[in-house]
């Protein structure tokens, strides 16, 4: 898990140049995961309280472009915002209350990469979402 004191060293090794906004967005993202843009620019502003919107979401796409952070935007949800990257997970979506879990690939690594019949795509993600309801969703509408 990275820490504060490592966000100037991952933006550097990314290629970007290390700014505040760029460093409280990144460290936003860290501590909340899944979050929403409305949610980052909350974050951001206890720590930048003039930080604009646009800063932030220029920030958000660097950060994304650079392979810091993923987007991830489940069907019938806003985007959302995650520091793992880089490994092979997916996600679990409730559909209650529309809490987001990352949840480790079943079968390995990158599995989902051979499609069955590719169609003469180069394929170089692929995202599976479970559906279901969390634990306190699933135990509130017990009778």
């Amino acid at each position: 898990m990275a820490t504060t004191s490592d966000f100037p060293r991952m933006l550097r090794d990314a290629a970007l140049r290390v700014t505040r906004p760029r460093v409280a967005v990144l460290s936003a993202v860290h501590r909340h995961p899944h979050a929403d843009t409305d949610s980052i620019i909350r974050a951001v502003r206890r720590e930048l309280p003039k930080v604009s919107h646009q800063t932030v979401y220029d920030s958000l796409h660097a950060l994304t472009e650079a392979g810091l952070i993923r987007r991830i935007q489940p069907p019938g949800h806003v985007a959302r915002y995650e520091s793992r990257v880089g490994d092979n997970h997916h996600h679990l979506v409730c559909r209650s209350c529309g809490a987001i879990a990352d949840v480790d690939c079943a079968v390995g690594e990158a599995p989902c990469l051979n499609a069955s019949d590719d169609r003469g795509f180069v394929i170089d993600e692929a995202e599976v979402v479970y559906r279901g309801l969390c634990p306190a969703c699933s135990t509130a509408r017990k009778p």
